[in-house]
């Protein structure tokens, strides 16, 4: 670490390597893993030792298609212990553990004024990076937290709590903002398309809200894992017409609610068609720009609602915390497949190319891989 760096050190936890392991996007579905130099902190700042970090479809999108230049550290569900506090750091110190929000807004400009925080300048401006371009840094083994971030995106992880489940955090606010923009109401009827990992959260909450919740996807597999968190209405969409089975439990009407939980734009007209006249449709996964087929006269005639939702709300922040730290869900049931960092680039494959048997994937930088064998092998 570099003299300006020790400068802005107050406090720190151990002493502190200069590089570190981390997954490197170099290009179009091209990641390597990579020695890269540990971020340096600033005044106001932190430096985070990552211990677990949630795979996230948006990262692999851009990995995916190269919407983001290269080279980049992505990972943004990140949890871990600050390794060392910057000059004028108050509120946290050296072997804290905390989860922290990639994203906070202004709250000033036009768009923070009309609630469309995703869309101010601030809040596009990433706050936390482990090196290049900000990106998230949380598939590395420390992150720099840089000091919008550290005021007022930065959370302590109560002792009980554990890595894994408090890296829900973020994910979890971008599904409570989505179930607010659908405005439900007790009693209504709401389906939901995919049970990957996000769209059980959004299932749950929508049962929350007062919600009946039917859940499809085409993975029995999963369904299980729906009914096991108290989602107990389920299609087995291999088997089973999404579309025909909620008209029949409505009265042929439809349900007042669709979720589209799978980034798949073939599947926005058969939402369409499963939401009852004067109904709404939520997009939560359609993060790509493209072309998608959509029937004007059901927004038109039949009065439904297309709604969209990205990204988190600050306002949804403190709810977001106070769900997943007290357990109002248990999150870790989502983690499938856990991946040491030097395994980050089979993570992401699996990730993006997901199982039947598998849902959250997440890359443990701060595990002890090599303890953790020796202690399997000897039970």
């Amino acid at each position: 670490m570099g003299i300006a760096g020790q400068v802005a050190i107050e406090h720190q936890i151990e002493a502190l390597p200069t590089t570190m392991l981390a997954a490197v996007y170099r290009g179009i579905n091209d990641v390597r893993m990579e020695t890269v130099p540990v971020p340096e902190i600033c005044a106001g700042e932190l430096l985070v030792r990552v211990h677990t970090c949630g795979v996230c479809g948006t990262d692999l999108k851009k990995i995916a298609t190269g919407s983001h230049s290269a080279p980049r550290i992505f990972g943004h569900e990140t949890a871990g212990v600050v390794a060392a506090v910057g000059r004028g750091v108050t509120r946290f110190s050296p072997g804290d553990r905390v989860v922290v929000f990639h994203h906070i807004p202004c709250r000033t400009c036009y768009y923070c004024r009309h609630k469309t925080f995703a869309q101010c300048t601030t809040y596009k401006k990433v706050g936390c990076t482990a090196g290049f371009e900000p990106s998230g840094g949380g598939f590395a083994e420390y992150v720099r937290v840089m000091d919008w971030i550290v005021e007022q995106g930065t959370v302590k992880i109560p002792d009980r709590i554990s890595f894994e489940q408090a890296c829900f955090v973020e994910p979890v606010n971008t599904c409570m903002k989505g179930i607010e923009a659908l405005r439900l109401q007790r009693g209504e009827t709401v389906l939901t398309i995919g049970q990957g990992p996000i769209g059980i959260i959004l299932s749950v909450l929508a049962q929350r809200a007062g919600a009946d919740v039917i859940t499809s996807d085409l993975y029995p597999e999963r369904l299980k894992i729906s009914v096991s968190l108290g989602l107990e209405h389920t299609i087995d969409a291999s088997q089973q017409d999404a579309v025909r089975f909620v008209r029949e439990q409505t009265g042929g009407r439809g349900a007042d609610a669709v979720i589209v939980a799978v980034g798949s734009n073939t599947l926005i007209r058969p939402a369409m068609n499963a939401a009852r006249a004067g109904g709404r449709v939520l997009l939560f996964a359609q993060t790509q720009r493209g072309e998608a087929v959509i029937d004007p006269a059901a927004i038109c005639v039949d009065e439904k609602a297309l709604v969209g939702s990205y990204s988190a709300s600050v306002d949804l922040q403190e709810e977001s915390i106070r769900f997943v730290m007290d357990r109002e869900m248990d999150l870790e049931k989502l983690v499938s497949h856990r991946f040491p960092l030097s395994e980050a680039v089979r993570a992401l494959e699996l990730a993006a190319h997901p199982q039947p048997s598998s849902m959250k994937v997440v890359i443990q930088p701060g595990i002890n891989w090599k303890s953790r064998a020796r202690e399997g092998s000897q039970q």
